[in-house]
């Protein structure tokens, strides 16, 4: 028996070992079958990381595209455009068709037409502006000139810091360019050129001009020399050069109230040469003594006062009051006299609600005393609404009275401003 008990064990055994062989194949077979963990972990780990790398470069590109667009906005080539279009009707009444109506028509500021003004702003450096202003205009006068845009103003303004700023004017310089604010909308602008809160000093063409501001607290302080060509007089064959000096000082007073003091003093030459510089030339010459023949001495003598020269001054100053007596309700003041004759006057008074959202009206009297006597030669009232419609466009119905001497004027006349 015990060797056919040692058979069955050896029989046992084979079937064991050859089963644990077979297991051992299929194991292994199982784990080349089947992924191992690590390896799935290492490999979504690198898929995780390029979805990553290109989620970041997707975000890159995203912010290079924002910040570029930010630039661009704050870039020095940002250029701002306005517009404004002013139609002004007027039907007259007159006390008689004549010269003295005609002239005290003209005094009155009454200016019917069509004007249109374009402004083109460019920002530069953030702080610095450069402007350039193109007009057209048709006024009905003796004559219908067509409408055509034309170059009125080109200007660089440098704010150098918070309380000092630079101004140059190559063309079509005012003195109002000075102030805080250039824009046209804002002189508040009634029926007739005597309605306007600033003195007609500040709206005078001056040609070519440079000018300095200085803001300190609630002082302002401006100072500006321009030159203009006034061209061939009608009275003489000479060309007719001006030189301005203009200063003006701006205290903002306690409740509101503002006072202005203004001056500019003109000194204008007049030379019989016919020479057309252009409009930044300012000409300087250096005499140089000759000896001449004594028979052209006579005859050198009887051109010299026709080619000599000639030069004299004037000037005028002015003082500006205004305040506000509520949100939208202004009053504004203001008086012009000249230097050399301190009886000529011009004065005029606004009270005005210029309200942007609901409808305005306006109150002006005005007056001027020009030939020296004790009484005014020219007084002015006018009334008018203000009605707005929409945000950009408003219409201005109203009445303006005049009297200078024995001429009588009166006027219904309607205002039209649209502004984009």
């Amino acid at each position: 028996m015990e060797p056919v008990a040692l058979a069955v064990d050896r029989i046992k055994e084979f079937t064991n070992s050859g089963q644990r062989i077979l297991d051992g194949l299929l194991h292994r077979r199982d784990n080349f079958t089947r992924p191992n963990p690590i390896e799935i972990l290492k490999r979504l780990q690198r898929e995780a990381f390029s979805d990553l790398m290109k989620l970041r470069d997707r975000q890159d590109k995203v912010e290079r595209m924002l910040s570029f667009y930010k630039t661009s906005r704050r870039s020095p080539s940002n250029t701002h455009m306005r517009g404004e279009i002013d139609v002004l009707g007027a039907v007259l009444l007159l006390g008689n068709v004549d010269q003295q109506h005609y002239d005290a028509l003209g005094r009155a500021g009454i200016k019917t037409g069509v004007d249109s003004r374009f402004t083109f702003e460019t920002t530069i450096r953030e702080k610095d502006a450069l402007l350039a202003e193109l007009v057209g205009t048709r006024k009905y006068g003796d004559e219908v000139s067509p409408i055509a845009l034309s170059l009125s103003k080109v200007s660089y303004k440098a704010k150098i810091s918070d309380w000092f700023s630079a101004i140059a004017i190559p063309v079509g310089a005012q003195f109002r360019d000075l102030g805080i604010t250039t824009n046209s909308s804002n002189q508040k602008k009634g029926l007739t050129d005597l309605s306007s809160v600033e003195p007609p000093l500040l709206n005078q063409r001056n040609g070519s001009a440079i000018g300095l501001t200085v803001r300190k607290s609630n002082v302002t302080a401006s100072m500006a020399q321009s030159v203009s060509e006034l061209g061939m007089q009608p009275c003489s064959d000479g060309i007719e050069q001006c030189f301005s000096t203009f200063g003006q000082i701006i205290c903002q007073l306690p409740r509101g109230i503002k006072l202005s003091l203004l001056g500019v003093h003109h000194v204008q030459k007049s030379s019989s040469h016919h020479v057309k510089l252009g409009a930044l030339n300012i000409p300087m010459a250096f005499q140089k003594h000759h000896k001449f023949p004594e028979t052209m001495v006579e005859a050198s003598t009887s051109l010299t006062e026709t080619n000599t020269p000639q030069t004299f001054s004037t000037g005028s100053i002015a003082m500006k009051l205004e305040t506000e007596l509520d949100e939208n309700t202004r009053i504004g003041s203001w008086i012009e006299m000249n230097n050399s004759n301190s009886k000529q006057l011009r004065w005029a008074v606004n009270l005005f609600d210029d309200s942007e959202d609901e409808s305005g009206w306006g109150i002006c009297v005005s007056g001027m005393r020009d030939d020296g006597s004790s009484n005014w030669t020219h007084l002015q009232a006018e009334s008018y609404l203000k009605l707005n419609i929409g945000d950009k466009l408003s219409v201005k119905p109203g009445i303006a009275y005049a009297v200078e001497s024995n001429a009588r004027i009166f006027a219904l006349m309607l205002r039209s401003n649209w502004s984009f």
